[in-house]
């Protein structure tokens, strides 16, 4: 075969060999990463060596790993660091360090090193995390902007930098104390260089090429462009003797203050997509099989120590910054990898002769092996963290996921709209309720978010407190809108709406299912992150889901129609009818194994689990409607799969429930176990067609004080008490001993006559 063939040959290998292993980690439901590991293995000069320029495929991945980080700066931007600047250079800097200090004295003191010198390098190879691996397990599961996320990122950025450092000190780790301190220096002083010419650049030079490139309105030539800057900044770095991977993530920041921002990333994430996979692959292929096989024990305990060491020290780190349970825990697990870029510290030590041959392949192994670890960790962590807040024993150290961190003084009482999440989104929502003075009280779990809510919120100085204009206050709590503590605080149960803009899918379908444990009836309307979650979220219980793409086609479409000549009501209709039909018409069309799957991968995070109506069960024949299954039990019926095979997705109110049906049912272990006993006929339901109500006891009511069982409601008024509320508490088929009390919300099932009755009578409508 021909040599200058042999490249070409080699990169379609390795992209086959990426295809084939994301493929077959996908049907496996795994994150496509290790597939890509995977398959640089079995491809690896180590194994079957089908890849014979490796040092050129490796050339390739380097620059694959260095549009991920272009990419990463230009979506990062300057002001989303300034949101986690506190635990990045902080936090981020302590982890460093730490990682360094405990690992160099727990070397010497086990002798695995003979001078303190190797023990900090080894301690620097450790310090550092994936910043590549993290950042595409987040966007695969699209979890860049929430708390975990940008802290994850926050520090990984800290640790990239740390890389010059560490590059610019290794050489001088066998000289003495001055030498080392001059070349900290000598780092110190070129970084600074570096950094005020970045500045300047960003400033007077970036922009004006970005236009320049714009204006020949060719994608080709502002492609080539974004990649000659990105790979000269990179090549810039490494003279200066940081890292392309530095580099490169300084040229996206640089852009992102530009208005092309959103333009550049879109042309380059595909180019971003296709080399990060051959990066991951050619990290795969320095993994050598039989060195791992013959060294398992010691490369697994290795493994172990690693992740156990870096999740011990920064899960701590993360709380000390004010950080809650669960983001400290999923922080503490997604860094406690070594990194690709440990990779390049080794190699420049084995050339040093700071490190042997048989060092270098430990530390090789063990990287490799806790990166292919981390997806799947990353993917079981949230589950874990799910089952472990509904367990007693572990719920009062989680806890703090609810404290509320800060809140304003004025929070409305009752009749107000509650914002969840203050991004571009929700500011504009509140900006449109305060110019119409009607109040709010916004929830948001961002610091940057607060400290502008909290400038909004201060009156002018010119007016005191009692003249100031009502759309200069802004009420807020700052905390986690998926809190039952938080949204109870925030006043949900008196509320007279909702809108939730959070910017992901798990905290945004946990906010609103525990918000209609608060108050069944809120009226509360859902931006959708993504387009599969439509329909999840009007199953939840959402009374409107707007799609941010599928309504800027709708208001293109409308000024397209008007131009054209149709009428203004015509299309009015037309739109509101694909709007009451869930974008049904726009949406992509999908077999119904596409949307089973796509169901399944939306509610893998929320507890699902499938369930059989039982035999001669009394929800039999009855429609989703008349068993109201949200109202009674708490949970959520995602899907039916009938005895016949057939399969129905997000079944509507009018679906009726046959034997043999399997059920896909979203809900705590209480609201499953009650759902059973009531499809079993433990808890009796009426099956006839009864009306549902929640009512609230008020103060003076003459039911307050009395039992369930005194009371008797279903002899005297032919109505079933099904359920009731209390202070935050939810109990289900409350027993004959259970005494009402005022301010209780009970949920009550009957006939519309004998609930108006009852409501005259006993109750004032809540």
């Amino acid at each position: 075969m021909p040599e200058n063939f042999r490249l070409i040959i080699d990169l379609v290998t390795v992209l086959a060999v990426a295809a084939a292993g994301g493929l077959l980690a996908s049907a496996l439901r795994q994150p496509p990463l290790l597939g890509y590991l995977l398959g640089g293995m079995i491809v690896g000069p180590a194994s079957l060596g089908w890849i014979k320029e490796f040092i050129q495929v490796e050339t390739l991945a380097q620059f694959g790993v260095a549009l991920l980080l272009f990419a990463l700066g230009v979506e990062f931007s300057f002001a989303e660091l300034r949101k986690v600047k506190a635990i990045a250079l902080g936090g981020g800097s302590l982890q460093i360090g730490l990682t360094i200090a405990v690992t160099t004295l727990i070397s010497l003191s086990l002798g695995w090193v003979l001078e303190p010198a190797q023990g900090v390098f080894l301690g620097a190879i450790l310090s550092l995390s994936s910043t590549a691996v993290v950042l595409k397990c987040l966007i695969e599961r699209n979890e860049t902007e929430t708390p975990h996320g940008q802290v994850m990122l926050g520090i990984l950025v800290v640790q990239d930098l740390a890389l010059g450092f560490m590059l610019a000190v290794l050489p001088a780790l066998d000289e003495p104390a001055e030498a080392i301190g001059m070349a900290l220096l000598n780092a110190l002083l070129r970084i600074a260089l570096f950094a005020g010419g970045a500045v300047l650049a960003g400033i007077f030079v970036v922009p004006r090429l970005l236009r320049l490139l714009a204006k020949t309105e060719s994608r080709e030539l502002f492609l080539l462009g974004v990649v000659v800057l990105c790979l000269g900044i990179a090549l810039l770095t490494e003279h200066l003797g940081f890292s392309i991977e530095m580099g490169a993530f300084v040229a996206g920041l640089m852009i992102s203050e530009v208005e092309y921002a959103d333009q550049t990333l879109t042309y380059v994430e595909p180019l971003r997509d296709i080399f990060a996979a051959l990066f991951f692959v050619s990290v795969g292929m320095l993994i050598d099989p039989i060195f791992l096989w013959n060294h398992l024990e010691l490369i697994l305990g290795l493994v172990a120590l690693v992740l156990v060491g870096k999740f011990l020290i920064t899960t701590p780190l993360v709380m000390i910054f004010g950080y809650s349970l669960r983001t400290a825990l999923l922080v503490g697990l997604g860094l406690a990898q070594i990194g690709e870029f440990s990779f390049v510290l080794t190699a420049r030590a084995l050339g040093l002769g700071l490190v042997s041959r048989p060092v270098y392949l430990f530390i090789l192994g063990t990287t490799a092996v806790t990166l292919m670890v981390t997806p799947l960790l990353l993917k079981l962590m949230p589950k874990l963290l799910d089952w472990a807040e509904t367990v007693p024993w572990f719920m009062p150290y989680f806890d703090q996921t609810g404290t509320i961190l800060g809140r304003s003084e004025d929070l409305p009482g009752e009749n107000h709209v509650v914002v969840c999440g203050y991004g571009r989104v929700g500011r504009k929502v509140v900006q449109l309720l305060q110019a119409h003075n009607y109040p709010v009280v916004v929830i948001d779990l961002s610091e940057a978010a607060i400290q502008e809510l909290r400038s909004d919120s201060t009156p002018h100085r010119e007016s005191d407190s009692a003249s100031a204009p009502l759309r200069d206050r802004i009420p807020y709590i700052y905390g986690n809108a998926a809190s039952l503590h938080v949204l109870e605080s925030a006043g949900v149960r008196h509320a007279k709406a909702m809108a939730i803009a959070l910017p992901d899918s798990m905290s945004t379908r946990l906010c609103l299912k525990r918000s209609l444990e608060l108050s069944p009836d809120l009226d509360i309307v859902v931006q959708a992150n993504q387009e599969e979650d439509i329909e999840l979220l009007y199953q939840l219980g959402a009374r409107e889901v707007v799609q941010s793409e599928f309504e800027v086609s709708l208001e293109l479409s409308t000024h397209l129609l008007l131009t054209v000549g149709f009428s203004l009501s015509g299309i009015q209709r037309e739109i509101g009818k694909i709007r009451s039909h869930h974008y049904e018409g726009l949406r992509s069309s999908l077999t119904a194994s596409e949307v089973s799957r796509q169901l399944k991968a939306a509610t893998q995070d929320m507890n699902p689990k499938w369930l059989d109506l039982p035999e001669a069960s009394p929800l039999v024949g009855m429609t989703l409607t008349e068993v109201d299954l949200r109202r009674l039990t708490g949970v959520s019926l995602m899907a039916i799969r009938r005895s016949s095979r057939e399969e129905i997705d997000y079944p509507n109110g009018e679906t009726l429930l046959l034997e043999g049906d399997r059920l896909l049912l979203i809900g705590t272990p209480a609201e499953i176990s009650t759902f059973s006993q009531l499809a079993s006929g433990e808890i009796a339901v009426e099956s006839e067609s009864r009306c549902c109500q929640w009512l609230r006891v008020p103060l003076g009511s003459p039911m307050a004080g009395e039992t369930l069982a005194n009371l008797d409601l279903r002899r005297k008024y032919q109505i079933q008490v099904f359920a009731i509320r209390r202070e935050g508490h939810f109990i289900q088929f409350p027993h004959g001993d259970m005494t009402i009390q005022a301010g209780d919300l009970l949920f009550l099932r009957g006939r519309l006559a004998d609930l108006k009755q009852i409501q005259l009578s006993l109750l004032s409508r809540y």
